[in-house]
């Protein structure tokens, strides 16, 4: 609706639209059982499970590139660990949020949701803490860079459209 009205200053007509009635929605429809399934099936959920394997396979194959170029094997044992800092807390708080889903309250899930994310990030600091004991040999290097690496699945992943409602993946 435009509403005409002039300033208060100049009393020069000016065209202004009223904001309330720009932002009306159009009335809520449910959508029946024939139609909710059918926008289910429309609208796959995209499986976190998949990324995770892919960050696994990008962290052994980084792991096994390293040693086998660069012929130290603990430079690939520092990158394998830099992958397991990403990989096993990624594991918990996705098996941890799978259940988290199944609660019906909306407040519990998203308190869950902020405590497993606290949980994965603090598990990630104890992996890269204890990383100088388990690791001989460290190569602080080699186990940022397998840290980042596969970190930085979740980019390939969205390339590669496995992260949308509509996952059609062209690898695998």
């Amino acid at each position: 609706m435009t509403k005409i009205a002039s300033s208060l200053k100049t009393g020069i007509p000016s065209d202004t639209t009223d904001a309330a009635d720009e932002g009306s929605e159009p009335d809520f429809k449910p959508l029946s059982a024939e139609e909710a399934q059918a926008w289910r099936q429309n609208n796959p959920q995209a499986s976190p499970w998949r990324v995770l394997l892919l960050q696994v396979g990008v962290g052994g194959v980084l792991a096994l590139l390293t040693g086998l170029v660069g012929g130290q094997w603990h430079l690939a044992a520092s990158a394998a660990w830099g992958s397991v800092a990403v990989v096993i807390p990624a594991v918990v708080f996705v098996r941890a949020l799978s259940r988290q889903m199944r609660r019906t309250q909306p407040g519990s899930a998203l308190v869950g949701l902020f405590v497993w994310e606290l949980v994965k990030i603090i598990l990630t600091v104890a992996l890269l803490l204890v990383a100088p004991k388990v690791i001989s040999d460290l190569s602080w290097f080699a186990l940022v860079a397998g840290f980042v690496v596969t970190m930085k699945v979740y980019w390939l992943a969205m390339a590669l459209g496995w992260m949308q409602r509509k996952s059609k993946p062209t690898i695998f």
